[in-house]
């Protein structure tokens, strides 16, 4: 103990040296992975007091790791990946590097997830070099959940610096599978290309990780522990969420939709984090019968599902809802719930429909809606449904490349108040996220609002019904995408290099087949509220008749290359809407595999997903 005494007094009058108290986990397994690259500094036990200790930061020797790109949602590897020695601890220490000091020394910032595997393990690192870099507080949700919607809401109402989401969105979960991070800023909104490029370059040379020596903080407790400086608060994941919810729409119409007993609703959660939401806001604030939610308690591994809300990966739902009885109202969310499948009996909206449908007849239905939308914008992929519905309505519209941090200074210079991609995502400027159960939520509210003063035993309007009489007066865009996954990402960028070229030797008026070509370009982005430019954002052929060809590989996955094709075209006739996409769409998708060589290049004969 004398040398002890002796080694404590020394550190008062020396430089900082490691000092470790004896309740922090010295030897647990997170520690063990951030400290293991390089022999630890001589430690010193320190005797356990009553009191907040003094916050404690250790210096970590680590090394870079290459391929820590972040893409448009964040950075996404297999779990076995991140689990190595420092590689998510690399990329956290590496965001802290690239921020201006003001933007979180002794400031706020939020983390939650998705409920997938790693998730508590990365929690507890991502917290403890928070404290090290100076951060003042993080809230957490309750075991780590927070839905992707969620943290942006959460950040907002509590005037946060940013936040953490813990998700590789709709990519499956488990030992085996994936895992990502990505960080949001205080509006909200994903972090843009300036952040996120410099975080990949401060990879390529980090060298020291700052950790706070501090326990592992109990995640499945409400309340808040206090470390010297440092404070975690674990909070609820749902109340913050729900009370904007309660701003943003007419829970009342809701309520008398779902009390009917001439209408049934469900929705599948698909073991993901909306099922620590779907009772709190379905059951037990609207009234739902509890039987209405399928798949509702989040699972580390989804049930060994793929979270992913289409006709391919929501199979149980859609056998339901195309079968003998089906409920009124189908709807499905994905991992970290802000995607979101719409379904009627029998009948699908396409994401495109989806964001349409709900922009012509959100001053009806929604009460946030009261005044009208400022503005409407689309992913440049997604169809021109919204784009019939802007120019009707005399709105502001815009084209921006794929990623929800494009929508997200339109939002914040108040050009834009409802938004879509035809992958699933919808949402509106509540938030700086896509939103799941604000979608349904949308259409549950557009449902009422068209049923108001229906007595029971009369004709309820149906989902079919809202959706042909939206193309009666807009036209229907027929739009179908291809996904090819984990292509070998050598030959997808040769099929991209090619069509590239191809691009650079047309021009207006060269015949494809039966089509005759307006452009073709790599399309490019300039934000008109910042100036910044996005290149490279995908490849169209656009031709006469106002018809689409696109191509882009896809940021969102974790091993290999997605390929996505989008095709579109325009149909003004309504005797012919209720033909089938793939009918409508046949001479259109043979041109666009002719077109691009798919199945030479990559020896794919069909895709992996056909929405």
């Amino acid at each position: 103990m004398a040398s002890v005494a002796l080694r404590l007094n020394s550190l008062l009058q020396s430089p900082p040296q490691h000092v470790i108290s004896s309740r922090s986990p010295l030897l647990t397994r997170n520690h063990l992975l951030l400290s293991r690259r390089a022999p630890f500094p001589r430690l010193l036990v320190r005797a356990s007091s009553s009191a907040s200790p003094i916050l404690k930061v250790e210096s970590i020797p680590t090394k870079p790791y290459e391929g820590q790109k972040t893409g448009t949602s964040g950075l996404r590897k297999k779990v076995k990946v991140f689990q190595q020695e420092n590689y998510l601890a690399n990329w956290i220490q590496s965001l802290f590097n690239s921020l201006p000091p003001e933007d979180y020394k002794g400031g706020l910032l939020v983390l939650g997830g998705d409920g997938r595997f790693f998730n508590k393990e990365a929690a507890e690192i991502i917290i403890k070099i928070a404290a090290g870099n100076g951060v003042g507080k993080i809230l957490v949700g309750r075991d780590g959940i927070l839905s992707t919607p969620a943290v942006s809401a959460v950040i907002r109402k509590r005037k946060a610096n940013g936040g953490f989401i813990m998700s590789a969105s709709h990519n499956p979960g488990g030992p085996d599978y994936d895992w990502g991070i990505k960080f949001n800023y205080s509006s909200g909104q994903p972090a843009p290309e300036s952040i996120t490029d410099q975080i990949y370059g401060n990879t390529l040379s980090i060298s020291e990780i700052k950790m706070a020596d501090i326990p592992d903080v109990d995640l499945s407790s409400l309340g808040t522990k206090e470390y010297g400086s440092f404070t975690v608060e674990v909070v609820d994941p749902v109340s913050d969420y729900l009370e904007l919810m309660e701003t943003v729409f007419d829970f009342q119409l809701i309520k008398d939709l779902l009390s009917r007993p001439d209408f049934r609703f469900i929705f599948d959660a698909m073991h993901a984090v909306t099922g620590a939401y779907a009772k709190p806001i379905f059951v037990d604030q609207l009234g739902a019968n509890p039987s209405c939610i399928m798949n509702g308690v989040p699972l580390e591994d989804f049930g060994h599902g793929h979270p992913d809300p289409n006709l391919t990966y929501a199979k149980e739902l859609v056998q339901i809802m195309y079968g003998s009885n089906a409920p009124d109202l189908g709807a499905a969310s994905d991992g970290d719930g802000d995607r979101n499948m719409i379904l009627g009996k029998g009948f699908f909206i396409t994401p495109s429909d989806s964001v349409a449908i709900i922009a012509a007849n959100a001053q009806a239905a929604i009460p946030y809606f009261k005044y009208g939308p400022k503005g409407l914008a689309r992913s440049m992929p997604t169809s021109g449904a919204l784009d019939r519905v802007a120019s009707r309505l005399q709105l502001p519209f815009f084209e921006v490349p794929t990623g929800w941090k494009f929508f997200g200074n339109l939002m914040d210079d108040g050009k834009l108040s409802i938004c879509g991609e035809e992958s699933f995502g919808t949402g509106s400027d509540h938030i700086r996220e896509k939103d799941g159960i604000w979608a349904v939520l949308a259409w549950l509210s557009i449902i009422g609002e068209k049923n108001k003063g229906q007595k029971v035993g009369e004709k309820l309007v149906s989902v079919e019904d809202v959706a042909m009489e939206h193309w009666s007066t807009f036209g229907r865009n027929f739009f179908s995408r291809y996904d090819y996954e984990e292509c070998d990402s050598s030959k997808a960028n040769q099929m991209i290099e090619y069509l590239r070229d191809l691009i650079s030797r047309s021009k207006p008026g060269d015949a494809y087949g039966n089509y005759t070509l307006k452009f073709a370009d790599d399309f490019a982005y300039t934000d008109p509220v910042d100036g910044s430019v996005a290149t490279k954002q995908g490849l169209r052929f656009v031709f006469a008749d106002g018809s689409r060809i696109i191509y882009r590989l896809s940021g969102t996955g974790s091993a290999g290359a997605t390929i996505r094709m989008y095709i579109e075209q325009f149909e003004p006739d309504a005797s012919k809407h209720k033909v089938d996409a793939q009918v409508a769409l046949k001479p259109l998708i043979e041109l666009a595999l002719s077109i691009s060589k798919l199945e030479q290049f990559t020896g794919r004969q069909k895709p992996t997903v056909i929405t």
